[in-house]
């Protein structure tokens, strides 16, 4: 079959290359209600809090800005004053309709990372870095009790402790074992819960671990 006129070839691999698309033209500045449905059509594939809905839509406020500034080269950089504020105009609307909830996202966020083996103070950073109020998220932050199951989760995870199959050829247990505490102190677990963690037997160390995962 001939190729189509001015179609560019890939000689060296026999193939016809596809031009390029060009970017779409940047059009006018975002207003409130594309804002919206941009904040609407990414909250129905993720959660988000306040602040993490404001940085979405900052991030497309800020593609907006380089589509235009690139189309006009030489002139002035167009403003983006009025779309970020629209944008934060859109996320409070959205927390007072109780769509962006976030004591309820922190609550959720909280309970999986529990579950998935993380200290509270992994919790409670990783909440921060989402944008969750410190109050809230001092809230939301799992009982301490929970803490020792949680640290038993990420000991299973990495083979460590109670999980752990045999000690390492030539190996002495004093080593180890300060190795082991090591690592959790590194994921944020105090040490009074990472000694007791590592102590524990194997089969009350998995009942806790299962009834993490239950509650």
């Amino acid at each position: 079959m001939a190729r189509p006129p001015d179609t560019p070839f890939d000689g060296s691999k026999g193939a016809v290359r596809r031009p390029r698309r060009a970017p779409p033209p940047a059009g006018p500045a975002p207003t409130r209600t594309k804002l919206h449905e941009a904040a609407l059509n990414h909250l129905a594939r993720f959660s988000a809090t306040e602040a993490g809905l404001v940085r979405v839509l900052d991030r497309r406020i800020d593609r907006w800005a380089r589509r235009a500034a690139a189309e006009a080269p030489g002139e002035e950089p167009p403003s983006i004053a009025a779309p970020r504020a629209a944008a934060r105009e859109v996320a409070r609307a959205l927390v007072q309709s109780g769509v962006v909830d976030d004591a309820a996202y922190a609550a959720g966020r909280a309970r999986s990372l529990t579950r998935a083996g993380r200290s509270r103070r992994a919790i409670g950073a990783h909440l921060s870095m989402k944008g969750v109020p410190q109050e809230v998220a001092q809230a939301a932050l799992p009982e301490p009790e929970a803490e020792l199951a949680a640290a038993l989760a990420y000991a299973r995870r990495r083979r460590l402790g109670p999980f752990r199959k045999e000690l390492p050829e030539g190996a002495e247990m004093a080593d180890v074992r300060r190795k082991e505490i090591g690592a959790l102190a590194r994921a944020g677990f105090p040490q009074p819960v990472a000694q007791q963690a590592l102590r524990m037997d194997r089969e009350e160390a998995e009942l806790a671990v299962i009834g993490l995962k239950r509650a």
